[in-house]
């Protein structure tokens, strides 16, 4: 039997996704645990979520470290420490510093608003993404779960599904419809990487076979 995941997930708002994969868990028998969850922003409301739970939470707002070096060397510390395995990003605004990428290599995961490559790279976050999207006169939308690399948005994608744009949305209603579908492929994400189950072939991802 695989022996469970230890998860942090980083936060940075009101954290519906961290509750998408707190609900998915159980509900899909993923064997993984969350049990610690980093935010940058005190008010950050998922950490109630966290606490709600009884799982620990640490905030590193980065204004009250000397820089990039000290922010990021006291959070793998507190990684360390909770001795985690894989890390979830459930809307973190923060990018990453490559001293964590390179500790945690394949097993730091992403959610992004919309069908990457399409609408990502720095400055795609939150609604900035919906407003191109209906800018851009796309058909379609939707989300991506990838595995997070120095290029932002750039790393291997693991699974996507599609939102189609109506005539009448605006960047507020197709949010809400993308939303959705975040919440129901994140933990599926999860799960394939909990269970170990990725081939990563260069950007293509697929999943492994299994004897029966």
């Amino acid at each position: 039997m695989t022996r469970k995941k230890r998860v942090a997930v980083f936060v940075s708002g009101r954290g519906s996704n961290l509750q998408s994969l707190l609900d998915g868990i159980p509900k899909y028998g993923i064997p993984a645990e969350i049990v610690l969850v980093v935010s940058n922003k005190p008010e950050a409301f998922a950490l109630q979520r966290a606490e709600n739970h009884g799982i620990a939470t640490v905030v590193f707002p980065p204004a009250d470290f000397a820089g990039p070096e000290a922010f990021a060397g006291a959070l793998l510390q507190r990684l360390r420490e909770a001795e985690v395995d894989l890390i979830c990003l459930a809307g973190f605004t923060r990018i990453l510093p490559s001293r964590l990428l390179a500790a945690f290599p394949q097993r730091i995961i992403n959610i992004h608003p919309a069908l990457l490559p399409a609408f990502g790279g720095k400055g795609m976050y939150g609604m900035h993404v919906h407003r191109a999207v209906l800018a851009s006169g796309a058909k379609y939308s939707g989300a991506t779960v990838h595995i997070v690399t120095e290029e932002v948005d750039g790393g291997p994608i693991i699974c996507q599904e599609v939102v189609p744009v109506k005539d009448d949305d605006t960047p507020e209603t197709l949010a809400e419809r993308v939303l959705e579908v975040e919440h129901r492929i994140y933990p599926q994400a999860l799960k394939l990487m909990a269970e170990e189950a990725l081939e990563i072939d260069g950007l293509r991802t697929r999943i492994k076979h299994r004897a029966d």
